[in-house]
């Protein structure tokens, strides 16, 4: 099986990141994604620059954002 057969089922397949925090971003506001997903990049301070840093090196962090992106416009 190639990595693109793999993908055919994978609801994020061709959306970054950047994009999925943009449209939750857009969705929620900053206050409200902070009590959806609790961490400090989206409470204080926030900004898309430093959460996208903190997310793309922590991984339980983003799958969290994943998760909420799916249930939300999935």
């Amino acid at each position: 099986m190639t990595t693109d057969e793999k993908q055919v089922n994978n609801p994020l397949h061709g959306k970054t990141l950047e994009f999925i925090l943009k449209q939750l971003v857009w969705h929620y506001g900053w206050e409200e994604l902070g009590t959806h997903v609790k961490i400090a990049c989206f409470t204080n301070d926030p900004s898309l620059k430093s959460s996208l840093k903190f997310l793309r090196k922590t991984d339980w962090a983003r799958k969290k954002v994943e998760k909420l992106y799916l249930d939300t416009f999935d």
